[in-house]
Protein backbone atom coordinates (compact mmCIF):
# COMPACT_ATOMS: atom_id res chain seq x y z
CA UNK A 1 0.00 0.00 0.00
CA UNK A 2 1.23 3.46 -0.84
CA UNK A 3 -0.95 5.59 1.43
CA UNK A 4 -0.57 6.43 5.12
CA UNK A 5 -2.29 4.53 7.91
CA UNK A 6 -2.62 5.43 11.56
CA UNK A 7 -0.68 3.57 14.23
CA UNK A 8 -3.92 1.93 15.37
CA UNK A 9 -4.69 0.79 11.82
CA UNK A 10 -1.14 -0.53 11.41
CA UNK A 11 -1.43 -2.63 14.56
CA UNK A 12 -4.82 -3.93 13.43
CA UNK A 13 -3.45 -4.91 10.01
CA UNK A 14 -0.39 -6.59 11.51
CA UNK A 15 -2.66 -8.68 13.72
CA UNK A 16 -4.95 -9.53 10.79
CA UNK A 17 -2.04 -10.54 8.56
CA UNK A 18 -0.72 -12.83 11.28
CA UNK A 19 -4.17 -14.40 11.58
CA UNK A 20 -4.42 -14.99 7.83
CA UNK A 21 -0.91 -16.46 7.66
CA UNK A 22 -1.73 -18.97 10.39
CA UNK A 23 -5.40 -19.78 9.86
CA UNK A 24 -6.13 -19.20 6.15
CA UNK A 25 -3.17 -19.48 3.78
CA UNK A 26 -2.26 -23.09 4.70
CA UNK A 27 -5.72 -24.33 3.63
CA UNK A 28 -6.18 -22.49 0.33
CA UNK A 29 -4.94 -25.10 -2.15
CA UNK A 30 -6.63 -27.99 -0.37
CA UNK A 31 -10.05 -26.33 -0.13
CA UNK A 32 -9.87 -25.10 -3.73
CA UNK A 33 -9.25 -28.66 -4.97
CA UNK A 34 -12.05 -30.01 -2.78
CA UNK A 35 -14.44 -27.25 -3.82
CA UNK A 36 -15.53 -26.64 -0.25
CA UNK A 37 -14.38 -25.75 3.24
CA UNK A 38 -14.91 -28.58 5.76
CA UNK A 39 -17.46 -27.56 8.37
CA UNK A 40 -15.07 -28.11 11.27
CA UNK A 41 -12.43 -25.89 9.63
CA UNK A 42 -14.97 -23.15 8.98
CA UNK A 43 -16.11 -23.29 12.60
CA UNK A 44 -12.50 -23.14 13.80
CA UNK A 45 -11.81 -20.04 11.70
CA UNK A 46 -15.00 -18.41 12.97
CA UNK A 47 -14.15 -19.11 16.61
CA UNK A 48 -10.65 -17.74 16.21
CA UNK A 49 -11.97 -14.67 14.38
CA UNK A 50 -14.38 -13.99 17.24
CA UNK A 51 -11.56 -14.37 19.78
CA UNK A 52 -9.37 -11.95 17.82
CA UNK A 53 -12.11 -9.36 17.38
CA UNK A 54 -12.30 -9.69 13.60
CA UNK A 55 -15.86 -11.01 13.49
CA UNK A 56 -18.66 -8.54 12.58
CA UNK A 57 -16.03 -5.81 12.55
CA UNK A 58 -18.16 -3.75 10.18
CA UNK A 59 -21.14 -3.36 12.51
CA UNK A 60 -21.43 -0.66 15.21
CA UNK A 61 -20.22 -1.28 18.74
CA UNK A 62 -23.77 -0.46 19.91
CA UNK A 63 -24.94 -3.84 18.57
CA UNK A 64 -21.81 -5.74 19.59
CA UNK A 65 -19.81 -5.28 16.39
CA UNK A 66 -16.26 -4.05 15.95
CA UNK A 67 -17.31 -0.52 15.04
CA UNK A 68 -14.67 0.00 12.35
CA UNK A 69 -15.06 3.09 10.20
CA UNK A 70 -15.30 2.68 6.42
CA UNK A 71 -11.66 3.54 5.80
CA UNK A 72 -10.41 0.90 8.23
CA UNK A 73 -12.94 -1.56 6.82
CA UNK A 74 -11.49 -0.84 3.38
CA UNK A 75 -8.06 -1.84 4.69
CA UNK A 76 -9.61 -4.93 6.30
CA UNK A 77 -11.31 -5.99 3.05
CA UNK A 78 -8.10 -5.35 1.14
CA UNK A 79 -6.23 -7.91 3.24
CA UNK A 80 -9.09 -10.42 2.95
CA UNK A 81 -8.97 -10.00 -0.83
CA UNK A 82 -5.59 -11.75 -0.79
CA UNK A 83 -7.08 -15.04 0.39
CA UNK A 84 -9.76 -17.49 -0.70
CA UNK A 85 -13.26 -16.13 -0.08
CA UNK A 86 -14.40 -19.60 0.94
CA UNK A 87 -12.05 -19.37 3.92
CA UNK A 88 -12.00 -15.62 4.47
CA UNK A 89 -15.80 -15.53 4.45
CA UNK A 90 -15.78 -17.17 7.88
CA UNK A 91 -14.55 -13.82 9.23
CA UNK A 92 -18.12 -12.75 8.63
CA UNK A 93 -19.14 -9.16 8.00
CA UNK A 94 -22.94 -9.34 8.36
CA UNK A 95 -24.79 -7.19 5.85
CA UNK A 96 -25.38 -3.74 7.29
CA UNK A 97 -29.01 -3.72 6.23
CA UNK A 98 -29.66 -5.98 9.23
CA UNK A 99 -29.40 -2.76 11.21
CA UNK A 100 -32.95 -2.15 9.95
CA UNK A 101 -34.15 -4.96 12.26
CA UNK A 102 -36.75 -3.86 14.79
CA UNK A 103 -38.39 -5.41 17.85
CA UNK A 104 -38.06 -9.19 17.97
CA UNK A 105 -36.00 -9.12 14.77
CA UNK A 106 -33.05 -7.72 16.70
CA UNK A 107 -32.77 -10.76 18.97
CA UNK A 108 -33.83 -13.21 16.25
CA UNK A 109 -31.57 -12.06 13.43
CA UNK A 110 -29.24 -9.13 14.07
CA UNK A 111 -27.64 -10.17 17.35
CA UNK A 112 -27.13 -13.85 16.39
CA UNK A 113 -25.30 -12.70 13.24
CA UNK A 114 -23.03 -10.48 15.33
CA UNK A 115 -22.19 -13.32 17.75
CA UNK A 116 -21.76 -15.95 15.03
CA UNK A 117 -24.76 -18.04 16.07
CA UNK A 118 -26.42 -17.41 12.70
CA UNK A 119 -25.33 -16.62 9.16
CA UNK A 120 -27.47 -14.78 6.64
CA UNK A 121 -27.62 -14.69 2.85
CA UNK A 122 -28.54 -11.76 0.64
CA UNK A 123 -31.10 -13.09 -1.86
CA UNK A 124 -31.63 -10.62 -4.69
CA UNK A 125 -30.32 -12.19 -7.93
CA UNK A 126 -32.61 -14.40 -10.04
CA UNK A 127 -32.07 -16.54 -13.15
CA UNK A 128 -33.91 -13.96 -15.25
CA UNK A 129 -33.03 -10.85 -13.26
CA UNK A 130 -29.41 -10.22 -12.37
CA UNK A 131 -28.48 -6.58 -12.77
CA UNK A 132 -32.03 -5.80 -13.99
CA UNK A 133 -33.67 -5.85 -10.57
CA UNK A 134 -37.00 -4.59 -11.91
CA UNK A 135 -37.33 -7.82 -13.91
CA UNK A 136 -37.43 -9.96 -10.76
CA UNK A 137 -40.23 -12.50 -10.86
CA UNK A 138 -40.28 -13.47 -7.18
CA UNK A 139 -43.54 -12.20 -5.70
CA UNK A 140 -44.96 -11.89 -2.20
CA UNK A 141 -48.74 -11.63 -2.13
CA UNK A 142 -50.46 -10.28 0.97
CA UNK A 143 -52.90 -12.70 2.60
CA UNK A 144 -54.26 -11.35 5.88
CA UNK A 145 -51.35 -10.91 8.28
CA UNK A 146 -49.11 -13.04 6.05
CA UNK A 147 -47.34 -12.82 2.72
CA UNK A 148 -47.09 -15.83 0.39
CA UNK A 149 -43.78 -15.91 -1.48
CA UNK A 150 -43.24 -17.67 -4.80
CA UNK A 151 -40.12 -17.53 -6.95
CA UNK A 152 -36.46 -18.44 -7.15
CA UNK A 153 -33.09 -16.87 -6.38
CA UNK A 154 -29.70 -18.06 -7.59
CA UNK A 155 -25.98 -17.18 -7.35
CA UNK A 156 -26.58 -16.59 -3.64
CA UNK A 157 -22.99 -16.74 -2.41
CA UNK A 158 -22.05 -17.49 1.18
CA UNK A 159 -19.30 -19.52 2.90
CA UNK A 160 -21.80 -21.89 4.56
CA UNK A 161 -25.46 -22.94 4.49
CA UNK A 162 -27.38 -19.80 5.56
CA UNK A 163 -29.65 -19.91 8.60
CA UNK A 164 -31.95 -17.37 6.99
CA UNK A 165 -32.21 -15.32 3.84
CA UNK A 166 -32.93 -11.65 3.27
CA UNK A 167 -35.31 -12.19 0.36
CA UNK A 168 -36.34 -9.42 -2.02
CA UNK A 169 -39.74 -9.86 -3.63
CA UNK A 170 -42.25 -7.73 -5.51
CA UNK A 171 -45.26 -6.88 -3.34
CA UNK A 172 -47.07 -4.72 -5.86
CA UNK A 173 -46.68 -2.06 -8.53
CA UNK A 174 -46.44 1.71 -8.07
CA UNK A 175 -47.21 4.40 -10.62
CA UNK A 176 -44.23 6.73 -11.03
CA UNK A 177 -43.40 9.62 -13.39
CA UNK A 178 -41.40 7.07 -15.39
CA UNK A 179 -44.23 4.59 -15.56
CA UNK A 180 -45.23 1.53 -13.52
CA UNK A 181 -42.50 0.32 -11.16
CA UNK A 182 -42.44 -2.81 -9.02
CA UNK A 183 -42.70 -2.25 -5.29
CA UNK A 184 -39.93 -4.36 -3.78
CA UNK A 185 -39.94 -5.53 -0.17
CA UNK A 186 -37.28 -7.36 1.88
CA UNK A 187 -38.29 -10.35 4.02
CA UNK A 188 -36.42 -12.34 6.66
CA UNK A 189 -37.08 -15.99 5.82
CA UNK A 190 -35.76 -18.80 8.04
CA UNK A 191 -34.22 -21.97 6.70
CA UNK A 192 -36.69 -24.78 7.29
CA UNK A 193 -39.73 -22.59 6.69
CA UNK A 194 -42.38 -24.59 4.82
CA UNK A 195 -42.12 -23.93 1.10
CA UNK A 196 -38.53 -22.61 1.34
CA UNK A 197 -35.88 -24.89 -0.21
CA UNK A 198 -32.12 -24.32 -0.24
CA UNK A 199 -29.83 -26.36 -2.48
CA UNK A 200 -26.21 -26.09 -3.54
CA UNK A 201 -25.75 -24.21 -6.79
CA UNK A 202 -23.45 -25.07 -9.71
CA UNK A 203 -19.69 -25.14 -9.29
CA UNK A 204 -17.90 -21.96 -10.31
CA UNK A 205 -14.44 -21.82 -11.91
CA UNK A 206 -13.57 -18.90 -9.63
CA UNK A 207 -13.57 -19.08 -5.83
CA UNK A 208 -14.34 -22.82 -5.94
CA UNK A 209 -14.58 -23.18 -2.16
CA UNK A 210 -17.01 -20.26 -1.86
CA UNK A 211 -20.46 -21.75 -2.15
CA UNK A 212 -23.39 -20.56 -4.20
CA UNK A 213 -26.94 -21.62 -3.44
CA UNK A 214 -30.28 -21.70 -5.18
CA UNK A 215 -33.29 -20.67 -3.11
CA UNK A 216 -36.78 -21.76 -4.11
CA UNK A 217 -40.07 -20.46 -2.70
CA UNK A 218 -43.26 -22.44 -3.27
CA UNK A 219 -46.18 -20.85 -1.43
CA UNK A 220 -43.81 -19.97 1.40
CA UNK A 221 -45.91 -18.18 4.01
CA UNK A 222 -44.29 -15.60 6.29
CA UNK A 223 -45.88 -13.15 8.71
CA UNK A 224 -45.69 -9.44 7.97
CA UNK A 225 -43.51 -9.18 11.10
CA UNK A 226 -40.79 -10.74 8.90
CA UNK A 227 -40.59 -7.64 6.72
CA UNK A 228 -37.18 -6.01 7.08
CA UNK A 229 -37.62 -2.26 7.13
CA UNK A 230 -40.80 -1.06 5.46
CA UNK A 231 -43.04 -2.65 2.88
CA UNK A 232 -42.05 -1.36 -0.55
CA UNK A 233 -38.68 -0.02 0.65
CA UNK A 234 -36.57 -3.04 -0.27
CA UNK A 235 -34.66 -1.32 -3.06
CA UNK A 236 -33.52 1.42 -0.71
CA UNK A 237 -32.16 -1.26 1.62
CA UNK A 238 -30.46 -3.16 -1.21
CA UNK A 239 -28.82 0.05 -2.46
CA UNK A 240 -27.22 0.60 0.96
CA UNK A 241 -25.66 -2.85 0.77
CA UNK A 242 -24.71 -2.72 -2.91
CA UNK A 243 -23.02 0.68 -2.67
CA UNK A 244 -20.47 -0.25 -0.02
CA UNK A 245 -20.37 -3.81 -1.34
CA UNK A 246 -18.90 -2.45 -4.56
CA UNK A 247 -16.26 -0.56 -2.61
CA UNK A 248 -15.37 -3.75 -0.75
CA UNK A 249 -14.97 -5.59 -4.08
CA UNK A 250 -12.60 -2.82 -5.14
CA UNK A 251 -10.60 -3.17 -1.92
CA UNK A 252 -10.45 -6.95 -2.26
CA UNK A 253 -9.29 -6.60 -5.87
CA UNK A 254 -6.45 -4.36 -4.70
CA UNK A 255 -5.40 -6.90 -2.09
CA UNK A 256 -5.40 -9.73 -4.61
CA UNK A 257 -3.43 -7.60 -7.08
CA UNK A 258 -0.81 -6.81 -4.43
CA UNK A 259 -0.34 -10.52 -3.70
CA UNK A 260 0.04 -11.23 -7.41
CA UNK A 261 2.49 -8.34 -7.89
CA UNK A 262 4.66 -9.56 -5.03
CA UNK A 263 4.76 -13.06 -6.51
CA UNK A 264 5.53 -11.73 -9.99
CA UNK A 265 8.26 -9.37 -8.74
CA UNK A 266 10.00 -12.08 -6.74
CA UNK A 267 9.88 -14.46 -9.71
CA UNK A 268 11.19 -11.78 -12.10
CA UNK A 269 14.11 -11.07 -9.77
CA UNK A 270 15.15 -14.72 -9.30
CA UNK A 271 14.13 -16.58 -12.47
CA UNK A 272 16.99 -16.48 -15.00
CA UNK A 273 16.99 -16.81 -18.77
CA UNK A 274 19.95 -16.16 -21.06
CA UNK A 275 22.06 -15.72 -17.94
CA UNK A 276 20.02 -12.81 -16.54
CA UNK A 277 17.00 -12.37 -14.23
CA UNK A 278 13.97 -12.07 -16.47
CA UNK A 279 13.11 -8.82 -14.73
CA UNK A 280 16.08 -7.20 -16.48
CA UNK A 281 14.29 -7.55 -19.83
CA UNK A 282 11.87 -4.79 -20.76
CA UNK A 283 9.20 -7.28 -21.76
CA UNK A 284 8.95 -8.24 -18.09
CA UNK A 285 10.02 -5.07 -16.29
CA UNK A 286 7.49 -2.90 -18.11
CA UNK A 287 4.72 -5.31 -17.12
CA UNK A 288 5.74 -4.92 -13.48
CA UNK A 289 5.80 -1.14 -13.84
CA UNK A 290 2.29 -1.11 -15.31
CA UNK A 291 0.99 -3.46 -12.61
CA UNK A 292 2.38 -1.31 -9.79
CA UNK A 293 1.04 1.90 -11.35
CA UNK A 294 -2.46 0.53 -11.88
CA UNK A 295 -2.55 -0.93 -8.37
CA UNK A 296 -1.69 2.42 -6.82
CA UNK A 297 -4.36 4.17 -8.88
CA UNK A 298 -6.97 1.59 -7.83
CA UNK A 299 -5.92 1.89 -4.18
CA UNK A 300 -6.31 5.66 -4.26
CA UNK A 301 -9.75 5.47 -5.88
CA UNK A 302 -10.90 2.89 -3.35
CA UNK A 303 -9.63 4.81 -0.33
CA UNK A 304 -11.22 7.98 -1.71
CA UNK A 305 -14.59 6.21 -1.80
CA UNK A 306 -14.08 4.94 1.77
CA UNK A 307 -13.23 8.39 3.08
CA UNK A 308 -16.18 9.90 1.27
CA UNK A 309 -18.38 7.28 2.94
CA UNK A 310 -16.92 8.15 6.35
CA UNK A 311 -17.88 11.77 5.70
CA UNK A 312 -21.35 10.86 4.44
CA UNK A 313 -20.46 12.14 0.97
CA UNK A 314 -20.01 8.99 -1.11
CA UNK A 315 -21.98 9.05 -4.37
CA UNK A 316 -23.03 5.98 -6.39
CA UNK A 317 -20.47 6.91 -9.06
CA UNK A 318 -17.65 6.95 -6.47
CA UNK A 319 -18.34 3.31 -5.65
CA UNK A 320 -18.91 2.44 -9.31
CA UNK A 321 -15.62 3.98 -10.45
CA UNK A 322 -13.64 2.23 -7.73
CA UNK A 323 -15.27 -1.13 -8.43
CA UNK A 324 -14.95 -0.80 -12.20
CA UNK A 325 -11.30 0.21 -12.25
CA UNK A 326 -10.05 -2.06 -9.46
CA UNK A 327 -11.85 -5.19 -10.68
CA UNK A 328 -10.57 -4.73 -14.23
CA UNK A 329 -7.11 -3.84 -12.90
CA UNK A 330 -6.76 -7.11 -10.99
CA UNK A 331 -7.69 -9.03 -14.13
CA UNK A 332 -4.84 -7.39 -16.02
CA UNK A 333 -2.43 -7.93 -13.13
CA UNK A 334 -3.40 -11.61 -12.91
CA UNK A 335 -2.91 -12.09 -16.64
CA UNK A 336 0.49 -10.37 -16.60
CA UNK A 337 1.54 -12.52 -13.65
CA UNK A 338 0.69 -15.72 -15.51
CA UNK A 339 2.69 -14.46 -18.48
CA UNK A 340 5.69 -13.62 -16.32
CA UNK A 341 5.62 -17.08 -14.74
CA UNK A 342 5.17 -18.73 -18.12
CA UNK A 343 4.12 -22.36 -17.98
CA UNK A 344 4.56 -22.48 -14.20
CA UNK A 345 1.86 -19.85 -13.88
CA UNK A 346 -0.72 -22.40 -14.97
CA UNK A 347 0.45 -25.28 -12.77
CA UNK A 348 -1.61 -26.23 -9.72
CA UNK A 349 1.56 -26.51 -7.65
CA UNK A 350 1.64 -22.72 -7.48
CA UNK A 351 -1.10 -20.29 -6.39
CA UNK A 352 -0.93 -18.22 -9.60
CA UNK A 353 -3.53 -20.13 -11.62
CA UNK A 354 -5.96 -20.08 -8.69
CA UNK A 355 -5.58 -16.34 -8.18
CA UNK A 356 -5.97 -15.85 -11.94
CA UNK A 357 -9.25 -17.77 -11.91
CA UNK A 358 -10.45 -16.09 -8.74
CA UNK A 359 -9.77 -12.61 -10.13
CA UNK A 360 -12.20 -13.08 -13.00
CA UNK A 361 -15.36 -12.96 -10.92
CA UNK A 362 -14.60 -9.48 -9.57
CA UNK A 363 -15.84 -7.95 -12.83
CA UNK A 364 -19.18 -9.72 -12.48
CA UNK A 365 -20.55 -9.90 -8.96
CA UNK A 366 -21.92 -6.88 -7.12
CA UNK A 367 -22.73 -5.38 -10.51
CA UNK A 368 -20.90 -6.09 -13.75
CA UNK A 369 -18.43 -3.68 -15.31
CA UNK A 370 -21.16 -2.72 -17.76
CA UNK A 371 -23.50 -1.77 -14.91
CA UNK A 372 -20.76 0.34 -13.29
CA UNK A 373 -20.20 2.17 -16.56
CA UNK A 374 -23.94 2.77 -16.81
CA UNK A 375 -23.99 4.30 -13.30
CA UNK A 376 -21.02 6.53 -14.09
CA UNK A 377 -22.41 7.69 -17.44
CA UNK A 378 -25.80 8.37 -15.89
CA UNK A 379 -24.19 10.61 -13.27
CA UNK A 380 -22.66 12.67 -16.07
CA UNK A 381 -25.70 12.89 -18.29
CA UNK A 382 -28.64 13.29 -15.91
CA UNK A 383 -27.68 16.80 -14.73
CA UNK A 384 -27.84 17.82 -18.39
CA UNK A 385 -31.30 16.34 -18.83
CA UNK A 386 -30.15 13.42 -20.97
Amino acid sequence: MNFPVTEEQRMFLDSLRGFLEKEIYPHEAETDRAGEVPEELGEHIKRRAIEMGFYAANLPESVGGGGLDYTTMGLFERELGKVSYGLGGHLARPTEILLACEGDQVDGYLKPCVTGEKHESFALTEPGAGSDIMSMSTKAVADGDDYVINGMKHFISTPCVPDFAIVFAATGVDDTPRGPRKRVTAFLVDRGEKGFTIQRGPTCAAQRAYRTYELSFDDCRVNRRQILGEEGKGLELSDKWLGMGRVWVAAQSCGKAERLLELATDWAATRKQFGKPIGSFQGTSFKLADMATELQAADLMTMHACRQADNGLMRPEDAAMAKLYASEMVGRVADHTVQIFGGMGLMEEMPIERLWRDARIERIWDGTSEIQRHIIARSLLRPLGA
